[in-house]
């Protein structure tokens, strides 16, 4: 076994120390996860905070994008209270973690992603991006099965699906685990969207900038739990958004404070971001701060 120590390159962020496993080469915690019997049961969208923070692929800036080792990394330092993750389908009907339609920007292999199997896929290895900061080792990429087993109820969990058609095989999953009011399933389509929602999963919906500009958010108040929109649009389009009706609304996809700041300030209560320790900082900073300028 060997012990490595992911150097996050962040202040105000202890060192994160992982046990590598053998085969799949995944980082396992020293200090296991706690079972869900040992609580209260499983952590539901309910239960978010006020103003939710959402760790984009797990923090893209930070760990390796949908990656087992970034996800892990992302819940141990616990600046995020969502962690976000891409769905696409394999050609055998398996469900992978992965953003990109091809393996060419993220792993040491090239093509399409649907045209492996699940025998292809144990054969991937992800290749950490050399401006993350920190030392991570090569792994294979997850199948969705492998997060929802070792993260659901545990964390909410955000789930792109990426390939529509993969929906009812994504729902069955999600339910068979008993995850429907744990995990929110995104898209950038409203019929998407309508359909997760009559599956009684939690839907969310993404939009870009240049979409808002004609979107009517609320048309989608029946059926859409979280708005995801672009941190990009003009106020304007923000705040129609926030006043669509539709419960949450959170911004997409910020990394400074002051794109946070601005959401907030617009009334947008959740913060998907690709830096969730670089605004964790930002957050203790501002609050030391203020609490210097209280005292007599």
């Amino acid at each position: 076994m060997v012990t490595q120590t992911a150097l996050t390159g962040i202040a105000g962020l202890t060192s994160l120390t992982l046990a590598l496993t053998g085969q799949g080469g995944w980082p396992t915690p020293l200090a296991p996860l706690t079972p869900l019997e040992w609580g209260a049961g499983p952590l539901t969208v309910s239960s978010l905070p006020r103003v939710v923070y959402t760790a984009h692929r797990g923090g893209a800036l930070e760990v390796p994008e949908n990656s087992m080792s970034g996800l892990m990394a992302a819940y141990e330092r616990g600046t995020a209270q969502v962690l976000d993750l891409d769905t696409r389908m394999l050609r055998d009907g398996t469900l992978v973690v992965i953003h990109d339609a091809t393996l060419n920007r993220t792993t040491d292999s090239g093509g399409p992603v649907r045209t492996l199997d699940r025998r292809d896929w144990h054969g991937v290895r992800l290749r950490p991006e050399v401006a993350v900061p920190g030392r991570w080792r090569p792994e294979r990429p997850p199948t969705l099965a492998e997060v929802l087993d070792r993260f659901g109820g545990r964390v909410v969990l955000m789930l792109e699906a990426k390939d529509p058609k993969s929906l009812r095989t994504l729902a069955a999953m999600v339910r068979s685990r008993g995850l429907t009011r744990s995990v929110l399933v995104n898209s950038n389509r409203p019929a998407v969207a309508r359909r997760a929602h009559r599956m009684g999963l939690v839907s969310q919906l993404w939009r870009s900038a240049r979409q808002m500009r004609t979107d009517r958010p609320e048309r989608w108040r029946p059926f859409v739990d979280v708005l995801d929109v672009d941190h990009k649009a003009r106020d304007t389009d923000l705040v129609r958004a926030v006043r669509s009706g539709v419960p949450r609304v959170w911004a997409h996809t910020v990394v400074t404070p002051a794109e946070r700041d601005r959401a907030l300030a617009l009334g947008c209560d959740g913060i998907i971001t690709d830096a969730p320790g670089r605004l964790a900082r930002a957050r203790a900073t501002a609050v030391a701060g203020s609490q210097r300028g209280a005292r007599p």
